[in-house]
Formats: structure tokens, C-alpha cells, sequence
């Protein structure tokens, strides 16, 4: 994956992004990248199976969407 950057860009990488962010802010940072990246890997898998199950002929088993809504919807007199 980063066999074109090399050692030497590596830690210019680190070292930019030290004076750019701060030490205190990159580990929130890339907790934030890592949270995005299993979204987007989720989401990706999620549309795989869709399209493998509408290829196959099957209809997609529908889930149970809960709510914390109470039942009563009905408004305050």
C-alpha cells in the first residue's frame, strides 16, 4: 500500500501532521478516520449482499426496526 512512499515520507507524514494537529488532537483524529473507514466498510458490505441477494433471486429478509417511541402517538390536551 504505501510501497511508493517510502520510510522517509512516512515520517515526514508524521512529523506534518504533528505540527499541523498537535499531539493531543491525533489520537481523537484517528479514531475519527478509523470510525469512518468500518463505516464505509459496513456500508460497502451491506450494499454487496444486497446485490448478491437481488442477483440470486432472493428477496432480502426485511429487519425489525425498533423505536423509543411510545405506541401512543397521540398530542397532550
Amino acid at each position: 500500500m504505501f510501497s511508493g512512499i517510502g520510510t522517509p515520507g512516512i515520517i515526514l507524514l508524521v512529523i506534518l501532521a504533528l505540527l499541523l494537529f498537535g499531539p493531543n488532537k491525533l489520537p481523537e483524529l484517528g479514531r475519527a478516520v478509523g470510525r469512518t473507514f468500518r463505516e464505509f466498510k459496513e456500508g460497502a458490505r451491506d450494499i454487496m449482499g444486497d446485490s448478491d441477494s437481488a442477483k440470486k433471486g432472493e428477496t432480502p429478509v426485511p429487519q425489525k426496526v425498533t423505536s423509543d417511541l411510545p405506541q401512543d402517538r397521540r398530542l397532550p390536551e
